[in-house]
């Protein structure tokens, strides 16, 4: 499942930037070069940037067009929809998230951690930089649904290395 949606993004990369020549600076949207010949491109991103591969557009289009999930929030309302808002103790009430991550934050870590390997592992959340930002599955599905119609209309040759 990641390496499709990874192969969808590397996709939808390729038709969101222009093929470079750096050896010339010019623009080489056919896939080779039309002065020197080469086919080593980069690609040109205007306004971003302009490097060889596609990670670091990959990168940009999660970074700038979807919302990458809050797990801690996520793992928040998980435990408020398990367990009561409020904790009685003694005479005294807490709010039940708070009083847990205040007096046992080595615990509350635990749960967190194994609630994002849960949500790895069912599927529905999904991260391309080793799990340091994750986003909702169903929301990229929806991004590719919205996208695939307008981004692959840009250029009538698409670009491939």
């Amino acid at each position: 499942m990641n390496n499709e949606i990874l192969e969808q993004l590397k996709e939808l990369a390729f038709s969101r930037s222009i093929p470079f020549c750096y050896s010339c600076y010019k623009e080489a949207p056919t896939g080779c070069c039309k002065h020197c010949g080469s086919d080593d491109l980069m690609c040109l991103v205007p306004g971003v940037g302009c490097e060889y591969g596609t990670d670091w557009v990959i990168k940009h289009i999660l970074e700038t067009e979807l919302t990458a999930v809050d797990l801690e929030e996520e793992f928040e309302e998980s435990i408020r929809q398990c367990y009561p808002e409020e904790t009685q103790v003694g005479w005294m009430t807490f709010d039940t998230v708070r009083l847990m991550k205040e007096n046992d934050p080595i615990g509350w870590q635990c749960a967190l951690s194994e609630y994002e390997s849960q949500e790895e592992s069912e599927g529905t959340i999904v991260s391309f930089d080793s799990g340091s930002t994750y986003y909702n599955f169903s929301t990229l599905e929806d991004f590719f649904k919205n996208t695939h119609n307008t981004c692959f209309q840009k250029s009538s040759t698409p670009y491939s290395p």
